[in-house]
C-alpha cells in the first residue's frame, strides 16, 4: 500500500486550470493516475482528445462539458465520462472543481497541431 499526500511539485497550472497530480507511475500507481482540477469562473480549457477513457467527478461547482458535439451541464455530485479518442472541450460557468481518473498511459491531441502530447500530472 502507499499513502500519498498532495504537494506543490505535483501541481501543473494552465491558463485555464490547475491539476494536482494523486496517484500516478511517478508516484507508485502502475496502471491509473487520478488527480484533482480546479478551474476558475468562466474558464475554458481547449479542444482537445485524450487517447483513453476519464472519469470525471465534480466535487464542487458545476462545469459545462462539451463531447462530440452535445454539451451538458454537470453539477456537484455527478459523475461523467469521456470515452477516448472524441473530441471535448471544459468550461466552468462557476468555480468549480473535480477529481479524474484514467489510465495512465493516455496522450492528448489538440486539433490544429501536430504529434500527442502527455499529461504531466497523470505520469
Amino acid at each position: 500500500m502507499r499513502v500519498i499526500t498532495p504537494s506543490n511539485d505535483n501541481v501543473t497550472v494552465s491558463p485555464n486550470a490547475t491539476m494536482t497530480g494523486l496517484a500516478a507511475p511517478s508516484r507508485g500507481s502502475t496502471e491509473l493516475s487520478t488527480w484533482t482540477v480546479s478551474m476558475d469562473a468562466g474558464a475554458t480549457g481547449p479542444e482537445h482528445s485524450v487517447t483513453r477513457e476519464q472519469v470525471w467527478t465534480v466535487t464542487a461547482g458545476a462545469l459545462e462539458v462539451t463531447c462530440d458535439g452535445h454539451t451538458q451541464k454537470v453539477l456537484a455530485g455527478q459523475t461523467f465520462i469521456l470515452p477516448s479518442g472524441l473530441l471535448r472541450r471544459i468550461h466552468a460557468p462557476e468555480r468549480a472543481e473535480a477529481h479524474v481518473a484514467m489510465h495512465c498511459d493516455a496522450l492528448a491531441s489538440v486539433p490544429g497541431t501536430e504529434g500527442t502530447r502527455e499529461l504531466p500530472w497523470a505520469r
